[in-house]
């Protein structure tokens, strides 16, 4: 009978991405990933085989908890979903350098064609959970009547995906808050005439980033 794993896949994987963030994907090795969960080398090699096979099943791993994000809120408003999904999304990037390697790791996926597979698919289930969620919003009336819900979750997708890179460049204030501002700012010209943003008493914000 197999001996019992003592560490599951899905924490090795965890710790792959976390490890993948800190050193980027170069640098990163069987034996440090073995120090990080507590397993020998020749452990994880017998598991996953080549290093490639492990950051591949890691970069899997990543974009379920990626596409996941989006359902982790339990706001009640569509427009809200999206808007905290996108900022869950982020959330174990926290410094410019963790951005950097993970800019490293999107090398990785752009270049070779089994990463890109998994990036595609996890890119593609992130709009439509977003076009999803705005088409309930046009729905409850929380988007302007007529409003293109699948020309604007493209919007918002390119949003998300810029602005991560937008607040590495410009490094203000954390990448959750930058996060939502820009997504706020994207949703905000296609809200109801009189909308006005949670906690705000000025003039009404439809058509201003702010």
């Amino acid at each position: 009978m197999p001996r019992p794993r003592t560490v599951s896949d899905e924490a090795i994987l965890d710790a792959v991405r976390d490890l993948a963030h800190r050193i980027g994907p170069a640098r990163l090795t069987f034996a440090a990933v073995a120090a990080e969960v507590g397993l020998s080398a020749a452990t994880l090699v017998q598991r996953f085989g080549t290093k490639r096979d492990l950051l591949l099943a890691a970069d899997k791993r990543s974009v379920d908890l990626w596409v996941d994000a989006l359902d982790r809120s339990t706001a009640t408003s569509p427009l809200a979903r999206i808007v905290e999904g996108l900022v869950h999304a982020v959330g174990s990037v926290a410094t410019p350098e963790l951005m950097a390697n993970s800019v490293a790791m999107l090398q990785l996926d752009l270049a070779d064609p089994d990463f890109h597979a998994e990036t595609l698919r996890g890119a593609r289930e992130v709009r439509a959970r977003v076009e999803r969620d705005l088409s309930a919003a046009l729905d409850v009336g929380e988007l302007r009547a007529g409003t293109d819900v699948a020309t604007l979750a493209t919007l918002v997708e390119t949003t998300y995906h810029g602005a991560m890179i937008g607040w590495a460049i410009h490094r203000e204030g954390t990448l959750a808050d930058w996060m939502r501002e820009q997504v706020e700012a994207v949703l905000a010209p296609h809200r109801p005439a009189g909308w006005r943003h949670p906690g705000r008493s000025g003039d009404d914000v439809g058509g201003d980033r702010k």
